[in-house]
């Protein structure tokens, strides 16, 4: 099955130039510096703009995925309820896919999830153009294979992709405790507080 079979996929807003801080319009664009693979997007870097294509906005709302269309790395993020939260409006920049599953069958959060899996992130390298900044092109997204398994499945898939990612979280905190602990003695012995 292709990704244009479960979802729609459009360009991001088009931008004139480059996109300029506004404050106070209620408007935020969502850039790539935004977004990562594993943290989604940090609504808190999300700079406030003014719209200035002609375009009507196509308003980001939970449920919609992100996917770089430009990079080394294709990855996909999903809007979840933050958006709703941080109480403003956003739009995708114009270096993301905006895709939107058309079918009550696929989770969202399972189309992310398989999005970012090496399958499709393979695909996606094979496919990209461009020597200095690779990018792919919307009908490449649109061919992307996809595998769409009973629901039941995919909330089982969900959960565990949520296990792993909390199982790193707390890898990369202990790694971080234990080098701040090593830092801590170093910096004990140069001071001689230890009496060496």
């Amino acid at each position: 099955m292709q990704l244009k079979q479960i979802a729609t996929i459009s360009a991001g807003y088009p931008f004139r130039g480059k996109i300029l801080e506004s404050a106070g319009t209620g408007v935020v664009a969502v850039q790539m510096k935004d977004v990562s693979e594993r943290e989604g997007i940090q609504w808190s870097g999300c700079m406030e703009t003014e719209l200035t294509g002609k375009r009507e906005p196509d308003w980001l709302k939970p449920g919609d995925i992100l996917v770089a269309a430009r990079g080394g790395h294709n990855y996909a993020a999903l809007i979840t309820d933050q958006l709703l939260q941080a109480g403003t409006r956003a739009v995708a920049a114009p270096q993301f896919f905006i895709v939107r599953s058309k079918q009550d069958n696929v989770l969202p959060e399972y189309l992310v999830w398989f999005l970012n899996q090496q399958p499709c992130q393979r695909y996606f390298e094979q496919n990209a153009e461009g020597s200095l900044t690779k990018s792919i092109r919307r009908t490449v997204a649109e061919e992307a294979p996809i595998a769409v398994p009973p629901l039941a499945k995919q909330q089982t898939i969900i959960g565990l992709a949520r296990a792993v990612r909390q199982e790193q979280r707390i890898a990369e905190q202990l790694i971080s405790n234990g080098e701040r602990l090593q830092s801590s003695i170093a910096k004990d012995l140069l001071d001689n507080k230890e009496g060496y």
